[in-house]
């Protein structure tokens, strides 16, 4: 355990994630409450300490922040390792959090003997540093001087986010953003429960007396979300979950048949369903989708490993998953991605080369390799006796390996997003072929155009013109969501209040 004490609240998102990022196994307590610190300390001493103390400037002097960093020693008692103290103004926020960070990340650095990949990053997009600086005119150079000198981001990390940030700002090109907008239909249900998934997602066979009724509610979402946008161009469809394809081929019949009553679907640039668990697929279900214009799947084996399958209560055999990709291929699929997750346990590069290997064989048009996220809501998480003694790593070597194979396939970098608690702090990346690129990933990462979300769990965002983000979510429960459909649909109407005039 780490507890950090401030003297008042301020920036503890940002103070915890970047703790976590170079202790990512270590419970990290953050609070403004010398007390509550205290007692937490008691019951069990942390490993360190950290104090960081905002000063109000006095008497001419300047803001400051000062960092401090003890051990703890016999009799409870702390001894100073590490000190800093850096001038601040706190009338400009942004910038205040940027240089506590700086500072915080230089002492952890020296602390540990470790630089993190990212730096001092701890947001989700970091893509969208070097797109907006690209749209506003800069040159590359000046982006990497920006990310290497306020965030220490490593050279290959910054040429990462230059290269997807310009692959990004072609492919957005051709969106209305003013007219447009986008659609996500969440189907909530899964053969069963990965151990590192914290998704809005249940075991189907929970659910099954409920899925009837489940998509009454959904296609009143619908009926109300095409009459709000009817009046604007519908660009991507994206179904995902859970697993849309746990639904039977004639449930997946009534979905697609009222999306197609409530859309227009004629001018869509992409239609994607998320097909997600290979044990979920069939030949009916496929045929399904092809006939109401799926352009896009995603067939999902995360590892070709067997054990590591097993370990992660994946319910299918590496030789599903490639039975599944050449079924879709032979009914004529020509955009098929597959995910993979790197950071699993008990696997090592020899484990990960493997699934590249078979990864390549198979010649998908799209990839994307996850770094395992440890969350809160994750069984990993909830009963971590379980996977006692499981070693769960990544490392460099790891993601330049799946790098290399992608692109040994053909395959380029188009879009990237970190979450918390990611294994050995790096990324998810998706790598496409050159046409095959999911834009509607760009469109959620980038959030430069309205995202309808519709289903349990799904979130909408409302993107303003200068570049302000609303936001309204569904309830996650199945149940709730059904019951309570009406409110739901009174959320969007709030958020998407200027779309009134449609209605």
């Amino acid at each position: 355990m780490i507890t950090v004490c401030l003297n008042r609240a301020n920036f503890e998102y940002d103070i915890h994630s970047l703790v976590k990022a170079f202790f990512a196994t270590e419970e990290v307590k953050v609070f403004a409450d010398q007390d509550k610190i205290s007692r937490i300390e008691q019951q069990s001493p942390p490993r360190f300490r950290l104090e960081i103390c905002y000063r109000q400037g006095e008497n001419g002097q300047k803001d400051c922040i000062e960092v401090v960093l003890q051990e703890p020693e016999e009799s409870a008692v702390y001894a100073i390792k590490l000190r800093d103290s850096i001038e601040a103004d706190f009338s400009f926020r942004i910038e205040t959090k940027n240089q506590l960070k700086r500072c915080l990340y230089q002492m952890l650095s020296k602390y540990t003997g470790q630089q993190l990949p990212w730096g001092a990053l701890t947001g989700i997009r970091p893509v969208k540093i070097a797109m907006a600086m690209l749209e506003e005119g800069k040159e590359e150079a000046a982006v990497r001087a920006h990310m290497a000198s306020s965030y220490f981001a490593s050279q290959q990390k910054i040429d990462l986010s230059i290269e997807i940030a310009k692959r990004e700002k072609e492919l957005l090109g051709t969106v209305d953003y003013q007219d447009g907008y986008s659609l996500y239909i969440g189907i909530p249900f899964c053969p069963s429960i990965c151990s590192y998934c914290s998704f809005s997602s249940s075991p189907i066979e929970k659910w099954k007396d409920k899925v009837q009724q489940y998509l009454d509610a959904l296609e009143e979402e619908l009926r109300f979300t095409g009459k709000l946008c009817r009046r604007r161009k519908l660009n991507t469809i994206y179904i995902g979950g859970g697993t849309p394809t746990t639904l039977s081929p004639e449930q997946l019949k009534r979905l697609f048949a009222a999306i197609e009553k409530h859309f227009d679907c004629a001018r869509l640039s992409e239609y994607t369903v998320e097909a997600g668990r290979p044990d979920s697929i069939t030949r009916d279900k496929l045929n399904v989708l092809k006939s109401h214009g799926i352009s896009r799947i995603s067939i999902n084996p995360q590892t070709m490993k067997q054990e590591t399958l097993d370990i992660i209560g994946r319910r299918h055999t590496p030789a599903q998953a490639e039975e599944a990709f050449f079924m879709a291929r032979e009914l004529g699929f020509d955009n098929i991605n597959m995910d993979f997750i790197v950071g699993l346990p008990k696997e090592n590069i020899d484990d990960v080369r493997a699934t590249m290997e078979a990864a390549k064989k198979l010649s998908p048009d799209s990839l994307t390799v996850h770094s395992l996220a440890m969350k809160r809501a994750a069984r990993f998480r909830m009963v971590p006796e379980d996977y006692e003694g499981m070693e769960m790593s990544n490392s460099w070597d790891i993601i330049d390996l799946t790098a290399r194979y992608a692109r040994d396939m053909g395959l380029a970098p188009y879009y990237l997003y970190r979450q918390k608690n990611m294994a050995g702090n790096f990324e998810n990346v998706g790598y496409a072929a050159p046409l095959k690129a999911g834009l509607y990933n760009i469109l959620m990462m980038e959030e430069k155009q309205p995202i309808l979300a519709l289903g349990a769990g799904s979130i909408s965002k409302q993107i303003y013109p200068d570049g302000h983000i609303e936001r309204c979510e569904n309830v996650k429960d199945v149940a709730q969501y059904i019951a309570r459909i009406d409110e739901m649909i009174a959320r969007k109407k709030a958020l998407f209040a200027q779309w009134r005039e449609t209605l």
